[in-house]
């Protein structure tokens, strides 16, 4: 089970340009791991740039 604040979390980070925490570098989709997560960031980004 996700935690959707968390997919909410990387999602938005992704979108923004955002760092990613532990490498200090642009937070890309590819610095998610585990496949279940990667999986509910890939949908909400989907979701969240509909019509743009």
């Amino acid at each position: 089970m996700v935690n959707q604040v968390v997919v909410r979390i990387a999602a938005e980070r992704i979108l923004a340009g955002g760092l990613n925490p532990k490498t200090g570098q642009t937070y890309v989709l590819d610095d998610i791991t585990n496949e279940v997560y990667r999986q509910a960031v890939e949908d909400y980004i989907l979701t969240a740039t509909e019509g743009v």
